[in-house]
């Protein structure tokens, strides 16, 4: 449950995440390629299951290594959910009138390298979610990392996330491009995202629910980077940070924070 109710001068939740741009060349032609981390969630309506399929970057919420000085800046912490204090995650509900300063505190704190406040490296979120995605260990001599750009988003946006669906939320993103270098690890990546349907990755998250799971499932989206810049192209300015479609792939609207050279009206790219 989260703890907005608690109270209603904590009407705005920030988000602060890391999120990478994982690239690789097509052992074929050496076209570049980008890979999105694909999930099927099921959720429960009044009357049934639907499962939903959105594919998105890699990444996730930044933790938060030192709650004091954090404190010191916000005052007591209010998370959005048990699951996100337990894992200090930096998820919080706060009031609009920090908000500057608290976008000010998170851009000077990522822009540094291991940061004795926040978690900023971008590893640990990798590593699980490529094991989620190809039930495999990503080792460091299997890719490369370097952070390119810390992006913004002032406008605050309703979440789609279950903790806390609805509520106004600002992000920050710092983002990594991350090349993947292991020959063998992009043939893996490629077959995974070719044999596992989007109906198939359905039905995974549909048993993992029946299993008592939290009902999700998760593969790789593997698209030319060419091809999702020419897509965004001719998406119309304003609607460039929704989540839009790709051959027959959702792709959410945090999509558009890792690409460059593309103009859009919601993130701040500093």
């Amino acid at each position: 449950m989260n703890q907005i109710g608690a109270n209603h001068e904590l009407s705005l939740r920030v988000s602060v995440a890391t999120l990478a741009r994982v690239l690789f060349k097509h052992p074929k032609d050496g076209e570049m390629m980008l890979a999105l981390e694909r999930k099927a969630t099921v959720r429960e309506t009044e009357k049934s299951q639907i499962v939903e399929v959105i594919s998105q970057p890699f990444g996730g919420a930044i933790r938060i290594k030192n709650i004091s000085r954090l404190h010191d800046l916000i005052g007591d912490l209010h998370f959005d959910s048990e699951r996100s204090r337990v894992e200090r995650d930096f998820r919080l509900f706060i009031r609009p009138s920090i908000w500057p300063a608290v976008r000010e505190f998170c851009i000077e704190q990522l822009g540094q390298d291991d940061d004795p406040i926040l978690e900023t490296d971008p590893i640990r979120e990798l590593v699980e979610e490529f094991d989620d995605a190809l039930g495999l260990k990503l080792k460091p001599e299997q890719y490369t990392c370097k952070p390119v750009a810390t992006v913004v988003e002032n406008d605050p946006t309703p979440t789609d996330n279950v903790h806390a669906e609805g509520v106004p939320t600002v992000r920050v993103y710092r983002i990594f491009e991350v090349i993947i270098s292991d020959s063998t690890l992009m043939d893996t990546m490629l077959a995974n995202n070719e044999m596992i349907s989007n109906q198939e990755l359905c039905k995974l998250a549909l048993k993992d629910a029946q299993n008592g799971g939290k009902g999700r499932a998760n593969a790789i989206l593997a698209l030319p980077l060419n091809q999702i810049h020419a897509l965004y192209s001719t998406v119309p300015f304003t609607d460039r940070n929704t989540s839009i479609f790709i051959e027959q792939n959702r792709l959410d609207g945090s999509v558009m924070a890792i690409l460059e050279d593309i103009s859009q009206p919601t993130y701040q790219r500093l």
